[in-house]
């Protein structure tokens, strides 16, 4: 290839042929169920699917929106730059889905709720619903144009891919098949889209690891190089991956995503029953680990692969999320067919998140700003549901225009991630599990957490941490050459000089605002935490000052001990025990009042008690 690009290859005839069959049959799922359903006129249908869904096709989708494009080309890079210590966020999953099951599943279902947002209202009042709603909804929007121009711009500049015609070919394709299905089209589709994700993946890891000598190879180069990094159990909360704010972060992170995040809640109550909603999810952490467990390898196969010549020091890449295409088109580009499946997979990611985005985002819309103030009749707000999800489409594509030109919407869409799942979390658990917590303890957390959260977030993007704190691992480019001959960059030619990457991030320049040597940012997997624990104190606080230590909220919208799995373990084997208590408590009195002379006729009665004598 020339000296001036960036890439080995370019995609060929079969590669688009492969994207162009997903967009195809994501399309075509949505027109099915809008066939099978174009007699419906019911908005509580489109949006929640009639709660008629099973466990399997829900947790797929739960999966699948997981796995966004971003996370498809991020995760890899941070294993990458930071190590494997990433795979301790399957721990932080593994709790989460255990807490949300047994505590926030159990009390949204019995209220079968379309918003999960309609709890506020329910627990407290309607200014708190109101806020969480638009929190959600700025959150989301922000969101999705990151996840929709992210992944289009890195794909953009390592393979031949139009960057605007990606962009609004994927949205509109997302936008039809969502307007025309509602949630069942956004479901179904996520299940073909997860396999094209895990092909995609498997595509890169299996060929790294034949190129580079096997298994043993990889892991062998990704040892010397300290990526196998898993004995980190430092405290200090200013570091940025460690085993502790890996699984508390990562907990408490994901409970908030799982547990009150309307785009997955409104999946896992679309279930036909609350047993099918709990397999779901146990299904789903089954799915993020195995996940997790790719792309962590595949981060590792990204590191034996370019460990004697790193892409991002080398310039060859702009950036880091570039280094998995980058990787495809290195080492794929023979097999006609493959690049245009992992490309497939990344548009996949960006496919199931939005549409989650969009269903989701209609659905709060409908039901926390229209239909409390409106009374429309049931066929009204069906067409509504149908155009507010069509509208939210065209605006995800604009909102990636504007990510596009505006840096700072970037930064925000980070602050803001950051910022509102934290306090959101706090209050949702004051609700469930303070029945004396009142509305003005909650909105009073609710504020002051997100307004915490925010300056912790927006602290940490001005004056990140240092790279003692970050600690990235060395990269080099020793066994980088220059093009002579029009082969590949790395192919010909003598070394260019070594580089590291462990340079400062920051560097302390003259005329620095004093906060930059005095702040201290915390890792980012701690933002979210701390609006949290903030929102629960401060609504404890103003709760017991404002009268919550003589009211009680009812029932049905806290948490009961009958809701819990646990509590009927408990039952069960309490039960088993109380009954061989009983059973030894009979055979020692048959056996007091017949004496010891009569062995066969104390086992003839101890048959008739079902007991086996001892």
């Amino acid at each position: 290839m020339s000296g001036d690009s960036l890439v080995a290859g370019s995609l060929v005839a079969a590669d688009y042929v492969v994207f162009a069959l997903m967009l195809l049959v994501s399309t075509a799922i949505g027109v099915y169920f809008a066939w099978v359903n174009r007699g419906q006129e019911n908005s509580r249908d489109f949006l929640t699917g009639g709660r008629t869904l099973t466990a399997f096709p829900v947790s797929i989708s739960l999966t699948a929106s997981f796995m966004s494009s971003i996370t498809v080309l991020s995760s890899p890079a941070e294993v990458y730059r930071y190590g494997a210590i990433f795979v301790f966020f399957g721990l932080g999953q593994v709790l989460s889905i255990v807490v949300v099951s047994e505590v926030f599943l159990p009390v949204f279902y019995r209220l079968a709720i379309t918003s999960s947002y309609e709890y506020l209202e329910m627990r407290f009042n309607r200014a708190t619903r109101l806020l969480g709603t638009v929190i959600f909804i700025v959150q989301t929007m922000l969101y999705t144009g990151i996840v929709i121009y992210g992944p289009a711009l890195a794909l953009s500049q390592i393979a031949d891919i139009d960057l605007w015609g990606g962009i609004i070919t994927t949205g509109i394709v997302c936008t039809l098949y969502c307007t025309m299905g509602g949630l069942k089209a956004v479901v179904w589709t996520d299940v073909f889209q997860i396999g094209i994700m895990l092909s995609g993946y498997l595509a890169v890891i299996i060929k790294s690891v034949i190129l580079q000598g096997g298994l043993f190879k990889v892991i062998s180069d990704s040892q010397q190089g300290g990526r196998l990094n898993f004995m980190d159990f430092d405290t200090n909360p200013l570091r940025r991956h460690t085993f502790w704010t890996m699984v508390i972060g990562a907990t408490m992170g994901w409970i908030s995503v799982n547990g009150t995040t309307q785009s997955q809640v409104q999946r896992y109550v679309s279930c036909k029953s609350i047993t099918h909603a709990r397999i779901a999810l146990y299904i789903f952490m089954l799915g993020l680990c195995t996940f997790l467990v790719s792309t962590v390898f595949a981060g590792l196969c990204l590191y034996s692969f370019y460990k004697s010549c790193d892409p991002w020091t080398a310039g060859q890449v702009s950036a880091p999320d570039q280094l998995m295409p980058y990787l495809v088109m290195d080492i794929l580009t023979d097999y006609s067919g493959l690049p245009g499946l992992f490309f497939a997979a990344v548009c996949s990611g960006s496919l199931s998140t939005v549409s989650t985005s969009i269903n989701a985002l209609a659905a709060v819309t409908l039901e926390d700003l229209i239909k409390p103030y409106t009374n429309m009749s049931e066929k009204h707000l069906f067409w509504m549901s149908k155009g507010l999800t069509f509208f939210y489409g065209i605006l995800c594509i604009a909102m990636a225009g504007l990510a596009s030109t505006m840096g700072a919407m970037m930064q925000a869409s980070v602050v803001v991630s950051g910022a509102t799942g934290g306090p959101l979390l706090g209050v949702f658990t004051l609700g469930i599990l303070c029945p004396f917590a009142t509305s003005k303890g909650a909105l009073s957390g609710l504020l002051l957490g997100f307004a915490v959260s925010t300056c912790v977030s927006i602290g940490g993007l001005i004056y990140p941490p240092s790279p003692a704190m970050a600690r990235p691992l060395p990269l080099t480019t020793e066994g980088c050459f220059n093009p002579t001959d029009g082969f590949n960059w790395t192919s010909t030619a003598l070394p260019t000089e070594s580089i590291s990457i462990t340079t400062s991030l920051v560097r302390n320049m003259d005329g620095e605002h004093q906060l930059a040597s005095t702040w201290q940012s915390p890792s980012y997997l701690y933002f979210g935490p701390i609006g949290t624990v903030t929102a629960i104190i401060v609504g404890l606080v103003v709760s017991m000052l404002t009268g919550g230590w003589k009211s009680r909220a009812e029932s049905r919208v806290t948490l009961m001990k009958e809701d819990t799995t646990f509590y009927y373990m408990f039952m069960f084997f309490k039960d088993r025990i109380m009954r061989r208590k009983g059973r030894s408590k009979v055979k020692e009195s048959r056996q007091n009042k017949s004496g010891v002379t009569k062995p066969d006729l104390c086992s003839a009665e101890m048959e008739l008690l079902n007991v086996t004598p001892t």
